[in-house]
């Protein structure tokens, strides 16, 4: 059996790692792994792959070989190349003569099957059973887009980091798929293996007598075009300030690899009025290794994934900022980012009008986290889950009042639920008005 395990970055090379490891893809004997590497930068050519990077050294020995994507299909990009659907039969025989495969039966783990370089691969080996593993807060959520049949029915399971602790992934979840988390140890444990460089990295820059006690993590929501770079530069101000008024005099800011330096400055400057210590962290460490080695009393944040491992995987308060403004910027309603969104915002306390720093995060039990998730979903993709409707009604007509902010007025109108407007969607399309409208429209398309 030949296992093939596709990453586009370190730490859902780590997911996987920690998986194998954990046994969730049996034993090593009879089993030939191979990893294969992808770069979706928008411009790989310049960018460090996943195998050149520091603490690459710790996931290599679960490995038998580790292949490029990117140098197999060159000079296609691998986040905008798949085969044409007549050529995926040439071209699984050119991936097993180029690698070596033989005819051996083949596994493939992958991440989201909604892009590319998985959704390619997926139909290149169209015989081949497909292990999903995500590593971050989307796997609670619902599936963006339609997985055709031949695909879906291939889908065995869906691999994820345990973060919210007894909920369950709602990720194809449609297809009957069964969610399998990673055991927290092993991951914790995989990267530790990864962050040794890093910690060397924070000994240089941090003191060991009087080490921040705060983390500030960035995550550059400008370039998703949720928020302006103003407002973004904004965000981390308040998050600096929250955590000052928490009263920590000493902060590491964790900047997003690709935020313009300008935020630096104006965190520096802010810093020195309120009289804390700041520390921006521009080297490539991993927000876990700070974690681990700095073992903050607080970590603040939007809503990024860190903020969950922090409390997850070492115990950390976290708190939030600014997720009101998010949740009134996001659109479209079914946008990916909306359930990781609505899960930090509802679970973890607001850093500038709650108290922070009680253990432990997440505040919210999952049980407490699991309708509203579920109500969320339905009502960003109810064609794919139309089973929850009238359990979600049920939920909505009791608790609606309670998350207000979760759920729009146009939304649920249209879906018919509580809290909608009282005029029903078939009644406005049998308006003869709203159809003399509609006809001249698509006659002007026309």
């Amino acid at each position: 059996m030949i296992q093939i395990f596709f990453s586009a970055t370190q730490y859902a090379a780590a997911t996987v790692t920690a998986a194998i490891r954990a046994g969730l893809f049996g034993p090593r004997e009879g089993r030939r792994r191979i990893l294969v590497v992808s770069n979706t930068a928008a411009v790989p050519e310049v960018g460090t792959p996943l195998d050149r990077m520091a603490g690459f050294e710790a996931l290599r020995p679960e490995f038998d070989e580790v292949r490029s994507w990117n140098e197999f299909i060159s000079p296609h990009h691998p986040a905008g190349w798949s085969p044409r659907p007549q050529d995926t039969v040439l071209w699984e025989r050119a991936v097993r003569l180029a690698w070596d495969l033989g005819d051996e039966p083949v596994e493939i783990a992958c991440e989201s099957l909604q892009a590319n370089p998985s959704r390619a691969v997926a139909d290149i080996f169209a015989d081949s059973p497909i292990h999903v593993y995500a590593d971050g807060l989307m796997s609670y959520g619902p599936t963006r887009n339609r997985i055709p049949y031949p695909m879906s029915s291939r889908i065995t399971r869906v691999i994820h980091l345990d973060l919210v602790p007894g909920l369950r992934p709602m990720l194809l979840s449609e297809y009957g798929v069964r969610p399998e988390a990673v055991p927290t140890e092993a991951i914790v444990d995989v990267l530790a293996g990864i962050g040794r460089e890093g910690a060397a990295v924070l000994a240089g820059r941090v003191p060991d007598d009087d080490p921040p006690t705060a983390v500030l993590l960035g995550q550059y929501l400008s370039a998703l075009g949720l928020i302006t770079q103003e407002e973004e530069q904004q965000l981390h101000l308040r998050m600096l300030r929250a955590a000052a008024r928490a009263g920590h005099g000493s902060v590491l800011f964790k900047p997003h690899p690709s935020a313009p330096a300008v935020y630096h400055a104006s965190l520096e400057d802010e810093a020195a009025g309120l009289g804390v210590r700041l520390t921006v962290l521009a080297e490539p460490v991993l927000a876990e290794t700070v974690f681990a080695v700095l073992r903050p009393k607080l970590v603040v944040g939007c809503f990024s994934t860190a903020l969950m491992t922090a409390a997850a995987f070492y115990g950390i308060p976290v708190a939030r900022v600014g997720t009101d403004l998010l949740l009134e910027r996001i659109t479209p309603y079914e946008n990916s980012n909306r359930v990781p969104l609505t899960l930090i915002d509802a679970a973890l306390p607001d850093a500038e009008h709650e108290e922070a720093g009680v253990p432990l995060g997440p505040a919210r039990p999952a049980g407490q986290l699991e309708p509203l998730v579920r109500a969320v979903s339905y009502c960003m993709q109810p064609r794919k889950h139309h089973d929850l409707r009238e359990e979600v009604a049920d939920w909505l007509t009791a608790h609606l009042a309670e998350h207000p902010r979760y759920f729009r007025k146009r939304r649920l109108t249209g879906l018919r639920l509580p809290g909608g407007s009282p005029v029903r969607a078939e009644a406005l399309r049998r308006n003869p008005a709203v159809r003399r409208v509609v006809r001249r429209v698509r006659a002007a398309r026309s």
